[in-house]
C-alpha cells in the first residue's frame, strides 16, 4: 500500500446483528441481500459463497490476506496498479497458492508513485485492465474473511474500480491488522501531573513495518502488493498469538 492515511471508505455498512450487545456487523445476512440484488453474475456468485459466521472462532476461519498498490491516495482520481492475495488460516499461510496481478490503471501513473511501488509504465502498458481479472480475484476472495492493513485502501479502491468497470461495487468484511494495532495501543488520557507539565506520551506507529517490528517479525521490502499481503498475514497470526486467542469469535475482529 502507498500510505496509511485517513482515507475514508465510500461503502455502506452491513446491518448489525439484532440483539448482539457487541454491535457486530451481520455480514452473512448482508451477503444474502447482496447476492439477491447483484446484477453481474460474477458478483452474484461471489456473494452466494457467503462468509463465515461471526460466531466462528478464529482458528476455524478461512482467510485471505489482501493488499493493493495504487497510483495515489485519492480514490476519485487514482487507481489500482497491482493486487496481491495470500490464502491463509490462523495456523497456515498458503504461500504457494498466492496470486499477484499487475493491472493497467485508467489514471495516469505519476513518477512519485513509481518511486514507491516500482511498477513502471512499461509494465502497465502490457498489463490487463482490472476488469479482465475480476473473475480470478473474486474467486480467490470468495468464502473467506479478508485480512488487510488499512481497510480504507483495499475496500474503497476495489469498490470504485468495480463500479467503473461493471457498474456495481464490491462489499466484503475485513480483519484490519492496522485497526487491531490501534485498538491495542490506544493512549490513555494523560494524568494530572503530565497535563500540568506538558508531558505527552509518544505516539505509537501502526504502520505495517512498525507493527511487525513490535512482534519481532522480519522486515520485508515495502510497497509490493504480494509481499505486503504476506506481511499482513504474518502480522495477524502474531497479533492473535500475543494479544487475542485462537478461540476469539470472528465478530470481535472483523469490520
Amino acid at each position: 500500500m502507498l500510505h496509511l492515511g485517513d482515507l475514508k471508505g465510500a461503502q455502506g455498512r452491513a446491518p448489525r446483528r439484532p440483539g448482539d450487545p457487541s454491535g457486530a456487523l451481520d455480514w452473512p445476512r448482508r451477503f444474502i441481500d447482496l447476492a439477491a440484488g447483484a446484477g453481474d453474475p460474477r458478483l452474484r456468485a461471489f456473494y452466494a459463497c457467503g462468509v463465515p459466521s461471526g460466531d466462528t472462532v478464529l482458528k476455524d476461519v478461512p482467510m485471505v490476506a489482501l493488499d493493493v498498490e495504487t497510483t495515489g491516495l485519492d480514490p476519485a482520481h487514482d487507481e489500482i496498479v497491482s493486487i496481491g492475495v495470500v490464502p491463509m488460516t490462523l495456523g497456515c499461510i498458503a504461500s504457494s497458492a498466492s496470486r499477484y496481478w499487475v493491472v493497467r490503471p485508467r489514471a495516469e501513473l505519476q513518477p512519485e508513485s513509481v518511486t514507491i511501488h516500482a511498477i513502471t509504465h512499461a509494465q502497465i502498458d502490457t498489463a490487463p485492465d482490472l476488469g479482465a481479472i475480476v473473475d480470478d480475484l473474486l474467486a480467490t476472495l470468495a468464502g473467506r474473511a479478508v485480512v488487510v492493513h488499512c481497510r480504507e485502501i483495499e475496500r474503497t479502491f476495489l469498490d470504485l474500480a468495480l463500479k467503473a468497470r461493471i457498474g456495481e461495487g464490491l462489499e466484503f468484511p475485513v480483519i484490519d491488522t492496522m485497526a487491531l494495532e490501534a485498538r491495542l495501543h490506544r493512549q490513555p488520557a494523560p494524568g494530572l501531573l503530565a497535563h500540568l507539565f506538558g508531558r505527552k506520551p509518544e505516539p505509537v506507529s501502526i504502520r505495517l513495518a512498525d507493527s511487525r517490528a513490535r512482534y519481532r517479525l522480519p522486515r520485508y521490502r515495502a510497497h509490493h502488493a504480494l509481499t505486503d499481503a504476506l506481511a499482513t498475514a504474518e502480522l495477524l497470526q502474531a497479533q492473535v498469538a500475543h494479544r487475542f486467542s485462537p478461540d476469539t469469535p470472528l465478530r470481535e475482529l472483523w469490520l
